[in-house]
């Protein structure tokens, strides 16, 4: 059931969470990361991939653009997905409406690469609610698949026969403040929950590059942020309430059932809705941000020390240059404090290049800039490039020269930053993308195999001998392992880590043809890693980002890929035990995970 909030709260929680969003002068749904679309609702976006202040203007010019985005992007569906269930697919969600029948809710993901229609979409405020819900679609056999803000670049959550959503059940139930651990209900936001928490002095031990997440739906596709020593958030899990399908409402742990414990704690959503978490936390710290530009014969000689002398650290590289932009993250000195640093460059100088290059541009592509756009000089550099991009986004030798420009900006934009752990370790993900991320074996951090160096250049190499139009950055990260056994990071051994690399690409236009043709470009792209790289290196992608083949060959050999590395046997048997009637699936989770009986 959809329930509705006064307005004084939704004002509240827009103000607080930096939401641009038109209201009706009555009530508002509470989430605006979880709202389903009807002939009666207005417009509703969000924009988690920034992490700057709400009041600052370039963010309202982001979230502005995003808003005429939106209105133009039904087209765009059409166009844009190559796959038959989910009309399309890095890093945020946003529900579109358009005029449906009375019934007919649309649901897309925020990059609007994938969507679907439904007249089915629940949101209990209650755990009693949410278990009637389950039940009653158990004994109805009809689908409800769980789905959180909607985040995943692959819609891993979205189904037409019906979905569940827990934006209504977003409390911390209780914190236990000797142990630094906390209790909270599994529809909870990352930063709300960050938020809520605070006062006690403790936070999460990692972060994704954004905090629109539900905490549920982070910890089923196993998300990870960065750092060699530091697990994939599921890790941090100390025990879960599920609420399943046959079974009702049971609780699971490493103390109580731990073999569902761990499988569950990466289970995709299949095995029941996660209603409850109890995570462990840390003291909340502030840290330093050093951000520094080095090249790959650098970071070759550095890479061992790199990961090893550093909380958190990222390489962002940059396609056509030898740039890798090094970002390291460490707790404030209690001695020294933070560090004292005069930039060399101010913003504008470090953004001044960007801008030449797009004056430039605007003159080759005779393009006349609209009277009511806002003065280039005050567009951000995430809004350059989204511009610079949309002038041709296909051709190599315009994205090499963007790609150029974004390096000089990096250059002139090294230094520090001080913050807590949630301002810190985000990153402005840019525009609306489609995302393709690999996790691999990289050694210990006592001998790193430097496999994940040879990964990214073999990356390199066929962007380069392919003349992909790759836009910056490839992001790499590292995590340690966990015992969560669905998990691309899972292992026995303790002082495994593990790389994870994403490559991008920015989809600037609301042109659908463009979108298209950007879209094709991007799967040859990701085909190419694909057929390059990943058997080499034991690369398998994030559950929030596989994509299912539509031929049937390709198909087989990605589920006997998957039966290789995860315990799919394990993982379907717990699926008929808990939900023999499959409600909490979709499309993609049969087509991953295919049961060989039927219903």
């Amino acid at each position: 059931m959809l329930r509705a909030l006064t307005l004084r709260r939704s004002v509240e929680s827009l103000h607080h969470h930096n939401h641009l969003r038109a209201i009706t002068p009555t009530t508002v749904p509470q989430n605006p990361l979880t709202q389903v679309s009807s002939t009666r609702a207005l417009s509703t976006l969000s924009s988690p991939s920034s992490p700057a202040p709400s009041s600052s203007a370039s963010e309202l010019r982001k979230y502005l653009g995003y808003t005429a985005l939106v209105l133009f992007s039904a087209a765009a569906t059409y166009y844009s997905f190559p796959f038959p269930e989910n009309a399309k697919h890095k890093k945020a969600q946003i529900f579109r409406y358009a005029p449906l029948p009375e019934d007919l809710h649309t649901v897309s993901n925020w990059s609007g690469t994938h969507e679907v229609q439904t007249r089915v979409f629940h949101q209990p405020e209650t755990l009693e609610e949410l278990e009637k819900v389950v039940k009653d679609a158990h004994e109805k056999k009809s689908r409800i698949r769980p789905v959180g803000s909607g985040l995943s670049p692959n819609g891993i959550g979205l189904s037409r026969a019906g979905m569940i959503n827990l934006a209504l059940m977003d409390k911390v139930l209780e914190v236990d403040k000797e142990k630094k651990r906390v209790r909270v209900q599994a529809g909870i936001r990352v930063q709300q929950l960050v938020d809520g928490i605070k006062e006690h002095g403790i936070t999460l031990q990692n972060f994704a590059s954004i905090r629109e997440q539900q905490i549920g739906g982070i910890l089923q596709v196993g998300a990870h942020g960065t750092g060699a020593r530091l697990p994939p958030m599921d890790e941090q899990v100390i025990s879960m309430k599920l609420v399943t399908p046959a079974k009702g409402t049971i609780e699971v742990s490493k103390e109580k059932d731990p073999e569902l414990f761990y499988l569950a704690r990466c289970g995709l959503g299949g095995l029941g809705v996660v209603a409850e978490v109890t995570i462990q936390c840390v003291d909340r710290q502030e840290l330093v941000e050093h951000t520094t530009v080095s090249t790959m014969a650098e970071i070759k000689k550095n890479h061992k020390k790199l990961l090893s002398e550093n909380r958190h650290v990222k390489y962002l590289y940059i396609p056509y240059t030898d740039t890798v932009v090094v970002v390291k993250c460490n707790p404030v000195s209690k001695w020294k404090g933070p560090p004292k640093f005069t930039p060399k460059y101010s913003s504008d100088e470090a953004i001044q290049h960007v801008r030449d290059l797009y004056r430039e541009c605007l003159q080759k592509y005779r393009v006349v800039p609209d009277k009511s756009e806002v003065d280039m000089n005050e567009l951000s550099f995430t809004e350059l490039r989204d511009k610079l991009l949309a002038l041709d986004p296909l051709d190599k030798d315009h994205v090499a020269k963007v790609n150029q420009a974004e390096a000089e900006f990096w250059k002139k934009s090294e230094g520090y930053r001080v913050g807590w752990s949630d301002e810190i370790l985000g990153f402005d993900c840019g525009g609306q993308q489609w995302v393709s991320e690999t996790c691999f074996p990289a050694g210990t951090l006592a001998k790193p195999s430097m496999k994940d160096l040879e990964y990214i250049e073999g990356v390199k190499q066929l962007i380069e001998k392919n003349e992909i139009p790759a836009p910056a950055p490839i992001e790499q990260r590292w995590t340690a392992c966990t015992k969560s056994p669905m998990s691309p990071a899972s292992s026995t051994r303790e002082d495994d880590i593990f790389s994870w690399v994403g490559i991008i690409m920015y989809l600037p236009t609301t042109d659908p043809r463009q979108r298209k043709e950007i879209t094709e470009e991007f799967f040859h792209y990701r085909r190419l890693t694909q057929t390059q790289l990943w058997d080499k290196y034991s690369a398998y992608e994030h559950w929030a980002k596989i994509e299912v083949p539509k031929d049937k060959d390709e198909l087989a050999a990605l589920q006997d890929r998957l039966r290789k590395r995860f315990p799919v046997n394990a993982y379907n048997k717990a699926r008929r035990e808990l939900d023999p009637n499959r409600i909490l699936s979709n499309s993609k989770l049969e087509k991953l995970f295919p049961l060989s009986d039927t219903i």
